[in-house]
Order: C-alpha cells, then structure tokens, then sequence
C-alpha cells in the first residue's frame, strides 16, 4: 500500500487552513501528523479519509502500484476521531452489527467479539452507550476502525479519554498495526508522536 499526498491546500472560504501539504508514505509504515490546535490537522486527516475535498493538489492510493479509486479507498481507511459518534440508545453490539452490516454488507460477530475483548468491552457489549464513560466510547471506536483489518489506520487524537490502560491497549495496536501496514496519527502528545517515523508539522 502507499498514500501519496501532493500539494494539499484547503480553504475555507477565502481563509487558507492547509497549504502545500506533500507526504510520501508506503506500507508497513507509520505517519504522524502535529501542529498546534486550529492549525487543520483534522482537516488534513478528513482530506486522507475522503471526508473533504481539497482546494487543490490531490491525495492518491495505490495498492500493488494499481491506483485505487476513490470511491474506493474507504475499504481500506480504518477511523478514529473524536467527530465519530454512535447511537447512544444502542448497545455496543447493536451498534457495531449496524456498521458492519452497513459498510460492508456482511457481519463477522467472532471478529466483533474479539476485538471487544482486545478492548477490554467483553462483558459490556449488552450495555446501552449512553451508560458509557467517554473512554469506554473511544475503545468502541476502535473495535469499528480495525473490523475490516484496514490496510491503513487512522488516528486523531488516538488516546483521547482513555486512562493510562486504555492507553497502553492503544499503544499495542499501533505497534502491530506499523509492523504489517500502515497507521497515520493526528496528535500533539510526545508519547504518540513517538510512535511515528515519519512527520508531517502543519504550520
């Protein structure tokens, strides 16, 4: 796999977030994004997943040196971000079932179940998410960003909420995610900018 990113300006309205953004990235490899806040780091991460347009410049994928098309590259891109939500109303599983459903036409509930209990959810996934904690929220956002077992993985503000073994189980999945594919980290933490060989600073 590799993201080539070429020349990304975005703007809104006539304000300029993101101007000339270059980044050459190929699988397994790992990518971390930083820069203060409002600097348009989300912005760059939407622009990655497909979610924005740019002003201009282009971000493409290839897969064994085939471009994929755009339509696409969401097969590929696994998300976590704090503008992700759920239906609160819903248990974890509930809501998990939908998104495979959803997405990929097609339900795996031993994956589902094991990644809950990767997450430490195992004995919570009966439970509505509006009896969540906020860290709770953020692991079940992972057990939907690696169902597919994504090519490329995600991640801004990747340890938002979560307590220091929320975070270690964070840790844990990028470290094996860089080691086969690829993951990509939006974040101001020294811990997760550690995590990264390449860079990527937004101005």
């Amino acid at each position: 796999m590799k993201i080539i990113a070429d020349q990304i300006v975005k703007m809104f309205q006539r304000r300029k977030v993101i101007q000339g953004i270059n980044f050459d990235l190929d699988s397994p490899g790992s990518l971390v994004i930083t820069g203060p806040n409002g600097s348009g780091k989300t912005t760059l991460v939407r622009i990655l997943c497909g979610l924005l347009s740019p002003s201009s410049g282009r971000v493409q994928f290839y897969q064994n040196h085939r471009l994929i098309p755009q339509e696409e590259t969401y097969r590929h891109i696994g998300l976590v971000g704090p503008y992700l939500h759920f239906y609160k109303d819903l248990t974890a599983w509930e809501n998990l079932h939908f998104f495979a459903k959803a997405r990929f036409g097609t339900v795996d509930k031993k994956r589902i179940f094991a990644l809950l209990d990767q997450l430490g959810l195992k004995n919570r996934h009966n439970d509505e998410l509006k009896a969540y904690s906020s860290g709770m929220l953020q692991r079940v956002k992972y057990v939907a960003a690696l169902y597919h077992q994504p090519e490329i993985l995600i991640l801004d503000e990747p340890t938002a909420n979560l307590d220091n073994e929320g975070k270690q189980r964070v840790y844990e999945i990028v470290a094996d995610q860089k080691k086969k594919r690829m993951v990509i980290i939006a974040t101001n933490e020294p811990e997760e900018i550690a995590l990264a060989a390449q860079r990527v600073d937004i101005t």
